[in-house]
């Protein structure tokens, strides 16, 4: 089990500094306009995510191979859509 704490503690602690430090830091420098897109999709896609990913961990204090493969499949719809959305298929 220490592993796999250390390995989620790593993923959330990159992700909270890449948002406030990254982007913090960015908007001191220069204020940073969120597109409408982000706003209304791609920020519940996160949310998504992440409370899929808190209900896999703590259900069986273990990721299994069918919840990984349900994370990397819904990546991989996620990405298809932006490619829908955005024409890059037409």
């Amino acid at each position: 089990m220490r592993q796999q704490g250390i390995a989620i503690g790593n993923i959330i602690g990159s992700n909270i500094y890449n948002i406030l430090g990254v982007l913090g830091i960015t908007g001191l420098v220069r204020p940073v306009e969120i597109p409408a897109s982000i706003a209304h999709f791609d920020l519940w896609v996160m949310v998504a995510a992440t409370l899929a990913l808190i209900w896999f961990a703590f259900t069986g204090k273990r990721l299994t191979r069918l919840e990984g493969l349900f994370l990397a499949l819904g990546y991989g719809f996620y990405v298809w859509l932006l490619f829908v959305r955005h024409g890059a298929f037409a």
